[in-house]
């Protein structure tokens, strides 16, 4: 009988807890394998976050949350600011290229944002689209490769935006909470409240007819941009002007500016001017985006805490049951070793079994991670914006299965020694 055949039959023999330790060491290693690419994935959001932007202007407020809803399209703005603003940085000599944007709608949670279509290129270089082509007047639009999959659009459909930058569902569920807690008052203030409640009403009906009346014709679809634009809807810069009803040169306002400095002397100069500015904040985009990478971070060491005790878990449960397993072998072993078996042959039939236990639930941990993070990454970007590549190698794999591989080694030493240095004679007689 040769090794493998030993390895393998040993195995069966206390096959419950065989398969036990599979599983530890399999979750461990799937939970380790996610981490690993929910890393990766917050590493190249933050690179490929806002491009050549190297400012970023908006109204005061958090720049953290400035920075997220411009290029993340996550929560919502700090507020707006003067149009006016934007064609005054347009004239800056130290500004190579400037992009306002509006927002404040949405189609189906997918944030419908307005800009002008130069931005692409500035952006993406000469990237071509995967259909279509790139909107030119108001109405027209150019869905995210992701938003248009998940909502099945294509190029000539049209739909119709919702107010906000959630969910109508959402939305509606929000409006409702807020009709229930002003019912809830005192009775005292009921005059009051439904004179305001009625003034809000109208308001909200004039918001809902301007959005109803105002149509969308989906006429391009973006290429897999691997950013969070992948998930928002774009269209002209005035479609918010024009819904919201800010036809007035004076009345005009824009969300954010991005800017792309000709130099570093000229970013500063840029950021040191227009953030003195009451009203208005201008920041170094890669600081506010290092500020959130940052904050990510330390939740991750948390979760990488909880990892490693399951790595420790998993190597006792390995140990405990090779431990098991070698008491009840000792004869097993002594025997072979009367019959002239070379030392070597002992060795391999003993640590061989936690090897093979390790290597099994490591290959169907590693399956797993990758499957769990094909099944949650349009979940995962919905919800953050953190793009993964579940099928791709992530860095630090190949390590995890190495490290993997050297524990089970480690683990099945132990019970294997303490057998293997017994006397066979002895062994016997006991």
């Amino acid at each position: 009988m040769n090794v493998f055949q030993v390895i393998w039959r040993n195995a069966l023999h206390r096959k419950t807890l065989s398969i036990l330790t599979m599983l530890s060491v399999a979750l461990t290693a799937a939970l380790l394998l996610f981490v690993l690419m929910w890393n990766e994935g917050v590493e190249k959001g933050a690179e490929k976050g806002y491009g050549p932007f190297e400012i970023t202007m908006g109204a005061e407020g958090s720049k953290t949350q400035l920075a997220m809803s411009t290029y993340y399209h996550i929560g919502a703005p700090t507020g707006n600011i003067p149009n006016a603003i934007y064609e005054q940085v347009k004239k800056e000599a130290e500004a190579e290229e400037v992009f306002a944007i509006t927002t404040g709608d949405n189609l189906n949670g997918y944030p419908i944002v307005g800009v002008d279509a130069g931005y692409f290129a500035v952006r993406y270089g000469d990237k071509q689209l995967a259909s279509g082509s790139l909107y030119g007047g108001l109405g027209e639009a150019v869905i995210g490769s992701h938003a248009a999959r998940t909502l099945g659009l294509k190029v000539g459909d049209t739909f119709k935006g919702g107010h906000g930058l959630v969910h109508s569902a959402e939305a509606a569920g929000e409006h409702a909470e807020e009709h229930h807690e002003k019912e809830s008052g005192e009775h005292a203030d009921a005059s009051r409240e439904g004179a305001q409640g009625d003034h809000n009403e109208h308001e909200g009906h004039d918001e809902h007819d301007g959005h109803e009346a105002f149509s969308y014709k989906v006429v391009g679809i973006l290429p897999p941009l691997h950013s969070p634009d992948d998930r928002a809807v774009f269209t002209t810069l005035d479609y918010a002007w024009a819904v919201h009803g800010e036809e007035a040169q004076h009345d005009r306002e824009v969300t954010a500016l991005m800017v792309k400095p000709k130099s570093l002397l000229g970013a500063q100069a840029l950021k040191n001017k227009y953030d003195a500015m009451t009203g208005l904040q201008a920041m170094y985009t890669g600081k506010a985006v290092a500020d959130v990478v940052n904050v990510v971070d330390k939740g991750t060491q948390v979760v990488q805490i909880v990892t490693y005790l399951c790595v420790l878990l998993a190597a006792l449960t390995l140990l405990l049951s090779l431990l098991a397993a070698a008491s009840e072998r000792r004869k097993d072993v002594a025997l072979l070793r009367l019959i002239g078996k070379p030392g070597r042959y002992v060795w391999t039939a003993l640590v061989g079994e936690g090897v093979f236990l390790t290597a099994g639930g490591l290959l169907f941990g590693l399956l797993l991670g990758h499957s769990a993070g094909a099944a949650a990454s349009s979940l995962l970007f919905d919800f953050a914006g953190i793009q993964i590549d579940p099928w791709s190698l992530a860095p630090g794999e190949l390590l995890l299965a190495g490290g993997a591989v050297l524990l089970g080694i480690a683990a099945s030493a132990i019970p294997a020694w303490q057998v293997y240095r017994v006397d066979p004679l002895y062994l016997f007689r006991s």
